[in-house]
């Protein structure tokens, strides 16, 4: 699974941001192998319209999933539109929130 995540740092270790349009950084993860690819974010300064932009943005990478820790409402419309799943109020680091994410994801599949 193909999961993208905003983060406050280049580093999979790196704490996931609270503000999603104003991330520093996008890490795209590979959720099988944990590797992963970092893209920084363009639109992080952006006085307004960032997370629209980002949202547009990660859509071109056709994540399976979204993983922040807040997000607005017209960015998580732009990515539920593309019917790509987003789970904000995430906490921590991009490892762990990706492997609980992998780790829920699992359970609901099997249930």
């Amino acid at each position: 699974m193909r999961v993208v995540v905003t983060a406050e740092g280049e580093s999979i270790d790196s704490d996931v941001s609270d503000d999603f349009g104003h991330a520093p950084f996008i890490l795209v993860v590979d959720t099988d192998t944990y590797d992963y690819h970092v893209i920084e974010n363009e639109f992080a300064d952006s006085p307004e319209g960032a997370g629209v932009a980002v949202a547009k943005a990660i859509t071109t990478l056709e994540p399976d999933a979204v993983l922040a820790g807040g997000i607005g409402t017209h960015g998580l419309d732009i990515l539920r539109k593309a019917n790509i799943f987003v789970s904000y109020d995430e906490e921590g680091t991009v490892y762990n929130c990706v492997f609980d994410f992998v780790r829920r994801h699992a359970n609901r599949r099997a249930a």
